[in-house]
Formats: C-alpha cells, sequence, structure tokens
C-alpha cells in the first residue's frame, strides 16, 4: 500500500520577524510538508481613510478609481509577500505555493476559511505577545484562530 499524503499547512506570512519566524519553526514542526503561504489583504481600504482632517474639516470620499487602485496595490504587495514567504520557505524545506488572500470578514476567519478549504493539517502563524490593553484594543488573529479553527493551531511567539 502507498504511503499516505500528508496533508498541508497554511502558514500566516505578512513578512514580520514573527510570521519568519512562525515559518522557519513550521518548517522544523512539520518537515518536508506542503504548505500554503498566506498573506491576507484588506479591500476597501480607501474606504477607511479618517473621515476628519485637521480642525474638523472633513475629507470627502474617495472615487472609485482611487479605492481600485489602492485595492490593487494592496493585492500586488499581498502576491509579492506570499511569493517571498514561499520562497523561502522552499529554501528551507517546504513544498511551498503564494497564496495572496482577499479578506472578506478579518484576517483569523479568512485563514479559518482557508485551511478548511485546503484541507490543511494546521494553521501556523507568528504572534508579538501584546498583552493588556493594546491586545484588547487591536485583538489577536492568533486568539480568534484557537478559538475558532477546526484544525490544530500553532503560534509561535517572536521576541525580539
Amino acid at each position: 500500500m502507498p504511503p499516505r499524503e500528508l496533508a498541508g499547512l497554511v502558514i500566516a506570512f505578512d513578512g514580520s520577524d514573527a510570521s519568519r519566524a512562525a515559518l522557519e519553526q513550521a518548517v522544523e514542526l512539520f518537515p518536508g510538508r506542503a504548505a500554503v503561504i498566506a498573506t491576507v489583504w484588506e479591500p476597501g481600504l480607501a474606504l477607511q481613510i479618517p473621515a476628519y482632517e485637521s480642525l474638523g474639516s472633513i475629507t470627502p470620499p474617495a472615487d472609485l478609481d482611487t479605492i481600485n487602485e489602492i485595492d490593487r496595490a494592496q493585492r500586488d504587495h499581498a502576491t509579492q509577500v506570499a511569493r517571498a514567504g514561499a520562497e523561502l520557505a522552499t529554501s528551507l524545506g517546504l513544498a511551498a505555493q503564494p497564496r495572496p488572500v482577499e479578506d472578506e470578514v478579518d484576517v483569523a476567519d479568512t485563514l479559518v476559511d482557508l485551511a478548511h478549504t485546503t484541507g490543511a493539517a494546521a494553521i501556523v502563524i507568528g504572534s508579538r505577545g501584546l498583552t493588556g490593553l493594546r491586545s484588547r484594543i487591536m485583538g489577536s488573529v492568533a486568539r480568534k484562530l484557537l478559538s475558532h479553527s477546526r484544525c490544530p493551531v500553532v503560534v509561535v511567539r517572536h521576541r525580539d
């Protein structure tokens, strides 16, 4: 009977030191696995520009061309970051594919959906280890992954 192919990984990668540490740890924990290197980007970012400039003057909403240009720039950047992560993962021994992913709800839900659709064995993510008020204000993708993912989640804490 031929050996069963091992399920792959979803590795969240944004180019940060924390995501690089997570990728390197994934190589050690899951040598030789296939991996999707996921870089999540957020469409509609131009619509989130603050409505107020200095002293209460209101900024008009961005036009459609500007919104589309910012979305293209975000997508292109995510593509470049995912490719760089896949190249790093491949150089370290994983069979990696880059995957820029449009964020439709939030980063954690996007990664959970990706892991489910790809049949991933695990999600690997780096964490900067924010605590206290900063963690509550900024939220924690890792915390949400741990509570919502159907597959195991490996959180690699990065320390400077």
